[in-house]
């Protein structure tokens, strides 16, 4: 078997196959995914959403047919849990707790039963914020995609995702889809911005709000201002991340 699918609420995902590794990424309970190459204790993967690579050991996932693979990406059901923490039980009295994203689409495959509030991903634009929100004050966490622990990627790809869009896992990598735009007048709410360092490497991206507002993670997810010149934070009184791009993804 060449595939598996993440049946945990959270697991690591590595550079290298060492616990003491950098995680680059997690999986979320009903992710999946194809085996590039296994070890005794870790498989090499690429996540079937985002194509992101790395290491996960092979006690935190359930390997899979190709054909349940394929199943799994072309169905049409997009739904994902809505609430912060919620579970699935394997019909007995064991229950799994499962965070805000988690592709519960997959949880009949599992032989799960869900328990708790979805939310539908074929939402329109305007819903991106709200989701984003949802997140606010969760810790900064290199490689993270929780309200446990999140990067500024993971949380724009998180609120995409959970909103029927695909972007893919690492800023610089989101900074290649979707439209340029100008101006910051011309965003909308939901649109992404990108910032670059002293070097010009896109390293960090937020979500554009209204009036000059932007929803990103420094430390925790926070709200700060956003002008032609980047993101301002009123407790520093200074300007923290310098802006490169604005990109309309939707």
């Amino acid at each position: 078997m060449h595939h598996g699918i993440c049946h945990l609420s959270i697991v690591p995902v590595r550079i290298l196959a060492e616990d003491a590794s950098e995680m680059v990424t997690q999986l979320l309970y009903g992710d999946h995914f194809k085996i590039l190459e296994k070890r005794k204790y870790w498989s090499k993967i690429r996540d079937d959403f985002d194509g992101c690579e790395g290491w996960v050991r092979n006690n935190q996932f359930i390997p899979i047919q190709k054909q349940d693979s394929k199943n799994l990406k072309n169905t049409g059901d997009t739904k994902f849990s809505a609430d912060l923490v919620s579970y699935v039980s394997d019909g007995n009295t064991a229950l799994i707790p499962i965070v805000l994203g988690s592709a519960v689409k997959n949880s009949d495959f599992l032989g799960h039963q869900f328990e708790g509030t979805l939310v539908d991903s074929n939402k329109g634009k305007s819903n991106l914020i709200i989701t984003a929100l949802h997140y606010l004050n969760s810790p900064y966490l290199w490689g993270g995609k929780t309200p446990f622990g999140i990067d500024g990627s993971g949380l724009t790809q998180m609120v995409y995702k959970i909103n029927g869009h695909k972007l893919l896992r690492r800023a610089e990598e989101q900074a290649t889809q979707g439209e340029a735009l100008s101006f910051i007048e011309e965003s909308e709410p939901g649109d992404l911005a990108f910032f670059d360092n002293k070097e010009g490497q896109i390293n960090h991206v937020g979500l554009i709000m209204h009036d000059n507002f932007i929803i990103h993670v420094n430390g925790k997810v926070r709200i700060d201002r956003l002008d032609h010149t980047g993101i301002f934070n009123t407790e520093q009184r200074s300007y923290t991340h310098k802006l490169r791009v604005i990109k309309k993804i939707v």
